[in-house]
């Protein structure tokens, strides 16, 4: 079988059935190749390796495998395997044999206890976000009897979660009996592009009925993809250490200037309050020919709080931001393995749904990796630190993008678990009932899988269990529940309210960021715009607790991100008819009503208007009048000096309202 199609694959077999051999037989010309030999040399019980038999097993490995490849023996730290796993660089081959001397090293009661299996979590986190490829080879004990023994009951019961696990995180699994070969999962393989077919002018003389069907030429569009960068003077430290670009710092960010952290409570600007009434009383007068903007005019007046006009702009320099941060466990029951690997490389190289929107769109696409997490049923799904650091790197994106000159930002996401980890934000920060806002499982041929829905309900709810007594704070809730993705999205959110950015939220990781950030900073949510719910429970009920009204009711599902790309040449639309439309014909002043208003404004001609027609007495700044020239210093002084003229004396109208009133019987009487 080629490499090609698969990044890692576990190969099962019995004792004897020629696993190792075929393993081996799946490296081919792939590049280097490093040989990972978990048992130990001095025999499987730890003895002093007087054990002829062992030592010839592991002379006929050595002798079989090419003498170029290098090997490296894990011994008894289970957590070496880890660290080659995870040191491992694209391009290169790693081949492990086999997973069973591993898990004899895991479960010595010196090390840990062997109902442990939170090591046996990380194993199947670091197949599945290796660069490498990995060929893992392992012993099938499920078809055996269960021991008679405590220690065989231990082996074979770690063995068998340790199958699974990696079993899940690997993209193909193969099993080897009698030496024959059955592929229990296969990869599916990218199909090879074919060129377009170019459309030939048909010939006349040849009948219509023969022709052959004709291709649609599709236009091949692409974004413009863009690597995050982090700052220059972090960058170095983070790429000496081999640190990944998430974790890097940055002092771009105020608060971290002073030795800071983001942290509650933070003062953010809030958007123009004054720019939505007069968008309210200056779009029913534009020159349309219809009733008006409908929804779309909550669009205008957003944009124009935001940019602080009252005839906005429309949004010319979109930018997607995708988060890919994958969660392990139940969260992630029914997603296919390596999906989300899948999905991020898609779009790096300008393909699929969002590419294709972003390009249409004239957005540029931002493709990031956020830190993986742990099974939420069993542990803290990140540490602060890597909460810290997520946030940070958000924070930065953000930055980075207004200094681009992006005016809007829309938050998308494609890791694998994602919908679980929004769902128990949601239930942690507003008390709903976890079954109620978490999302069906769509697998592909668009069917539902309700086995998965169930699984992920049940570590959702036995989430909220174990952190029944946390706190509720946003870092903690990250912690113990959201993960990177969603401490990503929350950074990235607060950072683009700190530059006055817009940002279009579609899907649950979005929103559940935007509930996060409410405990940070509760100006974040008035920069928020949601274009559509896409009928997602999660969705609609964080949109009604953030008080953010849905623009638009299409019920399309096209992944996080891709809806908000969609609506959005219709959100500019409705822009650029209220940036560009004139007041209606009919709705403007005519020239004689500017004439009138021009003479009101216009102080009046003293020679043309006479004094009385202003007053019943005569002008007191008349200088021709020597005793109210002599009047006029006197009222001055007696009034102080804000008094600077004379109140007028009320005309005869005025004098028969008063004296109307004055003779009018008491009520009553």
């Amino acid at each position: 079988m080629s490499v090609d199609g698969w990044r890692s694959v576990l190969v099962l077999g019995g004792i004897r059935s020629g696993k190792s051999e075929f393993a081996e037989s799946l490296v081919g010309e792939g590049g280097p190749v490093r040989y990972v030999a978990t048992g130990s040399p001095a025999g499987p019980r730890g003895d002093t390796g007087d054990d002829p038999d062992w030592d010839a097993r592991i002379a006929a490995h050595r002798e079989r495998r090419p003498a170029a490849w290098p090997t490296e023996e894990t011994g008894a730290d289970p957590t070496r395997l880890l660290e080659i796993i995870s040191g491992a660089k694209e391009g290169e081959t790693l081949l492990v044999d086999d997973l069973g001397g591993w898990v004899t090293a895991l479960i010595d009661p010196e090390r840990q206890p062997a109902d442990d299996v939170a090591t046996i979590t990380d194993l199947a986190t670091a197949v599945r976000d290796s660069e490498a490829r990995l060929i893992l080879v392992s012993s099938e004990v499920g078809l055996s009897l269960v021991p008679l023994t405590a220690v065989g009951r231990a082996y074979t019961d770690a063995l068998g979660t340790t199958n699974r696990a990696v079993a899940d995180a690997a993209d193909a699994v193969a099993l080897v009996v009698a030496g024959q070969v059955s592929w229990l999962k296969q990869a599916v393989a990218a199909p090879a592009a074919e060129p377009a077919a170019v459309v030939e002018p048909a010939s006349v003389a040849e009948p219509a009925s023969v022709a052959e069907p004709v291709t649609p030429v599709v236009p091949a569009t692409s974004p413009e993809v863009l690597t995050p960068t982090p700052t220059p003077a972090a960058d170095d430290t983070a790429a000496a250490d081999g640190q990944p670009a998430w974790s890097a710092p940055t002092m771009t960010l105020p608060a971290l200037a002073n030795g800071m952290l983001i942290q509650q409570g933070m003062s953010l600007p809030m958007p123009d309050e004054f720019t939505p009434p007069q968008v309210q009383d200056r779009l029913p007068t534009l020159d349309l020919g219809g009733a008006g903007f409908g929804k779309l005019q909550k669009v205008v007046e957003f944009a124009a709080a935001t940019q602080g006009r009252p005839d906005p702009r429309p949004w010319r320099s979109p930018r997607v931001v995708l988060i890919r941060g994958d969660h392990n466990g139940g969260a992630a029951a029914g997603t296919l393995p390596g999906e989300s690997r899948r999905l991020a490389d898609q779009a790096r190289a300008g393909e699929g749904p969002l590419a294709r929107l972003a390009a249409a769109a004239g957005a540029t696409l931002q493709v990031v990796d956020a830190p993986a997490c742990g099974a939420m049923e069993e542990r803290e799904v990140l540490s602060l630190e890597e909460v810290e650091s997520a946030l940070r790197y958000g924070w930065r994106l953000a930055e980075e993008a207004s200094d681009a000159g992006v005016d809007v930002l829309v938050v998308g996401a494609c890791g694998s678990g994602s919908g679980a980890a929004a769902a128990a934000v949601l239930a942690a920060t507003t008390g709903a009932e976890p079954a109620a806002v978490l999302g069906r499982v769509v697998v592909p041929g668009a069917e539902i899988d309700d086995d998965a829905w169930m699984i992920r309900c049940a570590a959702v709810r036995d989430a909220m269990h174990r952190v029944r007594r946390s706190s509720r704070s946003a870092k903690q809730v990250l912690m113990d529940l959201g993960g990177g993705d969603i401490a990503v999205a929350t950074g990235l959110i607060l950072g683009a309210t700190a530059r006055r950015v817009p940002v279009l939220l579609d899907g649950p990781v979005g929103v559940a960021a935007a509930l996060v950030t409410r405990d940070l900073a509760g100006q974040a949510r008035h920069w928020c715009l949601l274009p559509d719910h896409g009928e997602h429970p999660a969705v609609k009920l964080g949109a009604d607790v953030l008080g953010l009204t849905p623009l638009l009711d299409l019920r399309i599902g096209l992944g996080e991100g891709s809806t908000a790309l969609a609506a959005l040449p219709l959100l500019r639309t409705a822009l650029t008819l209220a940036a560009a439309l004139p007041v209606h014909p009919a709705l403007a002043p005519d020239d004689e009503t500017l004439a009138a208003q021009d003479s009101i404004d216009e102080p009046a001609d003293p020679e043309a208007v006479p004094p009385s027609a202003w007053s019943a007495d005569p002008d007191p700044a008349d200088p021709a009048d020597p005793v109210a020239a002599e009047a006029v210093p006197a009222q001055r002084d007696a009034a102080g000096d804000d008094a600077g003229t004379t109140e007028p004396a009320p005309s005869a109208l005025e004098s028969w309202f008063e004296s109307a009133e004055t003779d009018k019987p008491a009520r009553g009487a």
